[in-house]
């Protein structure tokens, strides 16, 4: 598969970026890649200019800042999983890097490209949602702070606007009990659904087009999720509730 014609841009500073992003029509900025290549292999994504931001320094940092562990637009998520920093930090992160896919594309994946590309199977979305963290988002216009509950819109769509760069996301420390668990048919596949317990807040994925906050006594209230070959409707709302139990019991 060969991806439709694009015009390719590799800025050398963020300030490149947000005043290509200012300029272009229908571009998408790349990170890892692991999930816009695949879209762009199949046709499913055509975007008419593609910025490049892996020659921009300084963004992959993972660092402390304000209570929390902030994540640098470039930090791939293999690195996220192997730090200290973290681990001490916000350990629910760690542990959910075991879940994202595999190895060899946490390598390459990066946690903010997870975030903007807002698969609502995706689990890093849901765990910033339940600790209550929130990303930056740069352009020519200025900075600003987008929380979780604000940030995903909808199936692979977020309040970013298209001429703003994601480039950090901050996770909040935590010191309480947490758990995340997930059913998929075969480890690193997308989650038919999933739950995270954090920070006293349950959230959820794959079954709504955003990962959702719920209530941990009635977690299937209001929830309305869609079926496909995977999985019905009706399963998918028992899965909720058994994952729901195994976290706090875990």
């Amino acid at each position: 598969m060969k991806p439709p014609p694009f015009e390719y841009y590799a800025p050398k500073s963020i300030d490149e970026v947000c005043a290509l992003l200012s300029t272009l029509e229908d571009a998408k900025v790349l990170a890892g890649g692991q999930s816009l290549v695949p879209l762009l292999n199949f046709r499913l994504a055509r975007p008419a200019h593609l910025v490049d931001i892996n020659r921009v320094p300084d963004m992959a940092g993972i660092y402390e800042r304000d209570g929390g562990v902030a994540v640098g637009a470039l930090a791939r998520q293999a690195a996220v999983e192997d730090s200290a920093l973290v681990a001490r930090i916000c350990p629910l992160l760690t542990e959910t890097m075991g879940l994202v896919a595999h190895r060899v594309i946490r390598h390459r994946g990066t946690i903010c490209g997870s975030l903007a590309h807002s698969d609502p199977a995706s689990e890093l979305p849901a765990v910033l949602l339940a600790l209550g963290g929130h990303v930056i988002a740069r352009s020519t216009r200025g900075e600003r702070a987008i929380p979780a509950a604000q940030l995903f819109k909808s199936v692979f769509e977020t309040t970013l606007a298209p001429d703003e760069l994601l480039v950090e996301a901050w996770f909040p420390a935590l010191s309480g009990a947490f758990a995340i668990a997930e059913e998929s048919r075969r480890h690193g596949d997308f989650a038919l659904a999933g739950v995270v317990w954090a920070a006293g807040r349950l959230a959820l994925f794959g079954v709504a087009s955003t990962p959702v906050l719920a209530d941990h006594r009635d977690p299937t209230k209001g929830l309305h999720p869609s079926g496909d070959l995977e999985a019905t409707p009706e399963f998918r709302l028992h899965l909720v509730k058994v994952l729901t139990e195994r976290v706090l019991a875990a």
